[in-house]
């Protein structure tokens, strides 16, 4: 306090000593301020600085700390294998590739299958399956892009895998393997019709189906291709 106080009776060049000119409360301010900061020099260690502002504390609370939670449920799905399959000289079906009316097969399909008709056709030329009879299929088996497992499993045409219905990481994966699959154990072992191919794709009475909807596949599958074609 005595390096900041003026020495009580000492006169200044310009002016007269503090008690022959300064009032009381001015005396008394004076005092306060000169205790104040000689309380602030005794916490800090320092001498202040005039000018400079002293820096507020840095406070880590649970709301401003970095998330430090590695969980991520997600799950990558790797993209299939497209592998070449090629036609059987055994199949004489009808149902091999053929062009389709591409704004038609569009304005069909809805859902998660809205936007999709250039993938059916793209699988259709891969495996040569006529893309209307690869819609049709889809349209059933997802009651046209609205079913829990397209929209979940990215699941087109109830594929299983080891663990049940199978996931896929895109609806287009799911669209060509659906494809592989009727060329490579369907088409190219004579099931040549959407009756013979349902028997085998949704048998009636399987374990996996305690509701009967397979009873309906097949005239399912049929109204839907007839609609496209």
């Amino acid at each position: 306090m005595a390096k900041t106080m003026p020495a009580l009776g000492q006169a200044d060049s310009g002016a007269n000593s503090v008690g022959s000119s300064t009032s009381p409360s001015t005396f008394f301010a004076m005092l306060m301020n000169a205790m104040m900061e000689s309380m602030e020099q005794a916490n800090a260690g320092t001498t202040p600085q005039t000018g400079v502002q002293a820096a507020a504390p840095s406070l880590t609370t649970p709301l401003t700390a970095p998330l430090t939670n590695s969980y991520n449920p997600a799950i990558t799905i790797p993209p299939i294998d497209k592998k070449e399959v090629a036609t059987a000289a055994t199949d004489t079906s009808d149902l091999k590739f053929k062009p389709t009316q591409f704004i038609k097969l569009d304005n069909t399909l809805e859902g998660k299958l809205s936007g999709t008709a250039a993938h059916f056709i793209n699988a259709g030329k891969k495996y040569d399956l006529d893309p209307n009879l690869l819609s049709a299929i889809a349209i059933h088996e997802t009651g046209n892009g609205s079913s829990r497992a397209v929209n979940d499993k990215n699941n087109v045409a109830g594929m299983m895998g080891k663990n049940g219905l199978r996931s896929y990481a895109s609806v287009e994966d799911s669209i060509f393997d659906m494809a592989r699959n009727l060329r490579q154990n369907y088409l190219n072992e004579g099931k040549d019709t959407i009756a013979k191919i349902g028997a085998k794709y949704a048998p009636v009475g399987a374990a996996n189906d305690p509701t009967g909807l397979n009873n309906h596949w097949t005239q399912g599958v049929s109204n839907h291709y007839s609609k496209l074609t």
